[in-house]
């Protein structure tokens, strides 16, 4: 902040927002069709929790080839621009992008797609499918256990939304956090480049332990609690304005009976 002022905390901001848009629009398609295919069928068959957490887990797959590219450049323009700018006095011939159209065409040009934009899609997978298993099964184990006997998740309030969403986030970023760790290290040190995930994982335990993997464990879950909460209160709002125009949309969990309540 005192080098570069406030607004410097925002750097690259433009890259993960749109990576959060991309990740949540194929994340949710993916976990609605995903269920689908496990033979869900609202009012008739509902899916336990375990299904619920798989149809998550698979949706996370899907969801990491959509947001990887965005990880990949949002990692570049924060940690190269910092360099360049940090190396700037001594004549460091760092490479500086010029926003991220400008950063996508420099990585497409020097490293490729695949080896460009994808790399670290190995760290993310494993990041991703256990993640969104223990996001959406929290997140409908939550509102499940608020359900009224009998009830639906129409009967639920925002606050149940928020507090399921909150739970949800802190345990998506439990799950396997150093997988995030690793990634962010092969996406933004050259050294580790075109290394192997488990490799990277190994040298960063043996040097630094569990401390090391988990490093900004606690800023990231308290940043992603009540995100976590509005992405999840927002969708549910949101389904509600159209169920305002469609009466026969659907909740991800219809009633408290059948399958599910046999799971919890």
């Amino acid at each position: 902040i005192e080098t570069r002022g406030f607004m410097s905390l925002y750097q690259g901001i433009s890259a993960p927002l749109l990576g959060s848009m991309a990740e949540n629009a194929v994340l949710f398609l993916s976990y609605g069709k995903v269920k689908q295919m496990l033979g869900e069928k609202p009012g008739e068959k509902d899916l336990s929790l375990w299904q619920l957490s798989f149809a998550g887990g698979v949706a996370g797959a899907i969801a990491s080839f959509a947001l990887n590219p965005f990880e990949v450049i949002k990692v570049q323009m924060q940690v190269t621009n910092s360099a360049a700018i940090s190396s700037s006095s001594a004549g460091g011939a760092v490479r500086k992008y010029n926003g991220l159209i400008d950063c996508v065409m420099q990585t497409i040009r020097n490293e490729g797609i695949v080896k460009g934009l994808y790399r670290g899609q190995t760290s993310l997978l494993v990041r991703e499918i256990p993640g969104n298993a223990c996001w959406y099964g929290v997140y409908e184990g939550v509102c499940f256990s608020q359900m009224p006997e009998g009830g639906t998740k129409r009967d639920l309030g925002i606050s149940t939304h928020l507090l399921g969403g909150a739970a949800a986030g802190v345990a998506y970023w439990t799950a396997f956090y150093p997988a995030d760790t690793v990634g962010s290290q092969i996406r933004a040190n050259p050294e580790y480049g075109s290394r192997k995930f488990v490799d990277v994982f190994i040298e960063i335990y043996k040097r630094e332990g569990w401390k090391g993997l988990y490093r900004g464990w606690g800023i990231t879950v308290m940043r992603a609690a009540p995100a976590h909460a509005l992405i999840f209160a927002m969708y549910e709002q949101t389904m509600g304005v159209f169920r305002r125009f469609d009466p026969d949309t659907e909740d991800c969990i219809d009633k408290r009976s059948g399958s599910i309540s046999h799971s919890s």
